[in-house]
């Protein structure tokens, strides 16, 4: 082998190399990227977790009002109604035991009258 041939060899591996450089270097480039479009996925999920965040502490304040609202007020008006209620019916027996017992026979008398004429529409007397 001549030392023209060397030489020529000796730049086609230095040939090689610097294309594999290149290839590297092109590499580094691409993961340079690469990690640049990362952070700034990374960035955006800071600000979509923080929204959350927000969000979560907004629905519990909500939450506590409600849970608030249902204890002090909901419930205990509820608890008077029913008393309310209570009283109501009391007030409506009370009030049935005074009638007069003729009043008692004519909503009897009334209510039988009622059922009479539906006989009578069913057998076709009416």
């Amino acid at each position: 082998m001549t030392e023209n041939q060397k030489m020529d060899l000796i730049l086609q591996k230095l040939g090689g190399i610097e294309g594999g450089l290149a290839s590297v270097g092109e590499d580094v480039r691409t993961l340079q990227g690469d990690v640049r479009m990362l952070k700034g996925d990374v960035q955006t999920l800071k600000g979509d977790v923080q929204t959350l965040k927000e969000d979560v502490q907004s629905l519990k304040e909500r939450v506590t009002n409600i849970e608030i609202t249902l204890e002090n007020e909901t419930n205990r008006n509820i608890q008077l109604i029913a008393e309310g209620h209570l009283n109501l019916d009391r007030k409506l027996d009370e009030a049935l035991k005074e009638l007069h017992p003729n009043t008692m026979y004519h909503l009897k008398v009334n209510h039988l009258d009622g059922e009479v004429t539906k006989m009578k529409r069913i057998l076709n007397m009416a």
